[in-house]
């Protein structure tokens, strides 16, 4: 009687059965949600002023600097030694030197403090004085409305994008924000093949560790005890990502209902881009963006990556007998998804090049680095061949796993060499 069903329920309801499982289910989005958030609200917040005191021995720059929200300047004619004692007393954040004419001596300004300033700081400083340097060269000219003529010559185009869909109406198209789900589906692919194949890892060294596989062996074959562990923890971790993807799709049509009014899309195609805000904006794309393809292709490629990783994952499982060989065999693992997700980060600006097709293509990177291509309208017969080579590979690798499994999971106290690899792939 065949018992890999048995066995993938077994390990399924092992893990939809945990109160873990459920709890990062529901609670992982929105964690994800506040992080995105977060750097939003902490700008909010109101931060300590820099007080920076301008010793300007010309009397000419000092009145160009103004308090801001988050500076404060304070003309001084104090002597430096004395600005240096509330510099000591942390009365004063900086002082701003200015010891000559700057336009006939550049160099002949500083800026002290007694701890490493933020480049905020720095670059305002940089760009007042810039940019009044700047406007005093431009009218040593002494060309009658010389200055207006360079301000209103001065242009800032940003040109709408648009897209034609299959019906041939138009969608509001940007390459940022194509950039930016591509670039979160990356990350997510990596998180999650990473993730489930390590329990597979998991589950397999808890048994062999516990002597249970033993027992479990004597009534199962050893392939489908691999077999039934990935299918089982495979499928809840379908479960999760598709009540993941459930919430955010549901988050997004919510937010899309406050933000995007009826017919605001719409404003966008032929108008002028200001007409809607920035997050109008966002929404507005991503009613260009084939969502269900998008799906449907990221759970394909994560099915076929999880295959591939977590075959190779349970062959070490088998073969190691402590968490020190786990690690040293894991490492180059884990170091080649960093690879696959550096290559999809470098795929963003360009994702029909040649480093974003290959990596795309080959099984060990292309889970993670076609996810980066998806929103950019890939071509269909390259999806669907990397598609082919992923599972092909993955089902090669299955195969070549299973009969390391099937040796190694039995032995204890000793790392197979090369040799003995060898003899276990080419048993009969």
């Amino acid at each position: 009687m065949n018992k890999l069903p048995l066995v993938i329920q077994r390990e399924f309801l092992t893990r939809i059965r945990k109160r873990s499982f459920w709890v990062m289910t529901f609670a992982l989005p929105l964690l994800m949600i506040g992080i995105a958030l977060l750097p939003i609200l902490l700008s909010q917040i109101g931060e300590d002023k820099q007080h920076v005191a301008i010793l300007d021995h010309t009397g000419r720059y000092a009145e160009l600097f103004h308090d801001s929200e988050g500076y404060s300047f304070v003309r001084s004619t104090a002597p430096l030694d004395s600005l240096k004692s509330q510099g000591i007393q942390e009365e004063i954040t900086a002082v701003l030197e200015i010891r000559d004419d700057l336009s006939k001596d550049p160099t002949a300004v500083s800026l002290f403090s007694f701890k490493q300033l933020p480049k905020g700081l720095e670059d305002h400083i940089n760009d007042v004085l810039s940019r009044y340097l700047t406007e005093e060269k431009i009218r040593s000219y002494d060309i009658p409305q010389l200055q207006e003529a360079i301000q209103q010559s001065q242009v800032q185009l940003r040109v709408p994008t648009y897209k034609w869909n299959e019906d041939g109406d138009l969608d509001t198209s940007s390459s940022e924000i194509a950039s930016g789900i591509g670039m979160l589906l990356t990350f997510l692919s990596y998180m999650f093949i990473l993730t489930y194949g390590g329990m597979v890892l998991q589950g397999v060294q808890e048994e062999k560790k516990n002597r249970i596989v033993e027992v479990i062996v004597s009534s199962v074959r050893p392939r489908d005890l691999m077999m039934g562990k990935i299918v089982g923890i495979g499928l809840a971790g379908l479960i999760q990502i598709t009540i993941w993807f459930v919430l955010i799709f549901s988050g997004v049509q919510i937010a899309e209902s406050f933000f995007l009014p009826e017919g605001a899309g719409a404003q966008l195609v032929g108008g002028p881009m200001g007409d809607l805000s920035m997050v109008q904006l966002i929404f507005s794309t991503l009613r260009g963006v084939d969502v269900v393809e998008i799906l449907v292709f990221f759970v394909l490629f994560f099915i076929g990556g999880y295959f591939f990783f977590a075959s190779i994952l349970s062959a070490m499982g088998a073969m190691a007998s402590s968490d020190e060989e786990i690690q040293q065999m894991m490492l180059p693992l884990v170091l080649l998804l960093v690879v696959a997700m550096y290559a999809g980060i470098g795929s963003a600006s360009n994702p029909d090049g040649t480093l974003a097709f290959w990596a795309s293509i080959i099984p060990l990177t292309s889970p993670v680095v076609m996810m980066v291509r998806l929103p950019f309208d890939v071509p269909l017969w390259q999806e669907l061949l990397s598609l082919i080579i992923l599972y092909l590979s993955a089902f090669a690798i299955s195969a070549l796993a299973g009969k390391i499994y099937r040796t190694g999971i039995l032995m204890y106290g000793k790392k197979p060499s090369l040799k003995e690899l060898w003899r276990w792939l080419n048993y009969k």
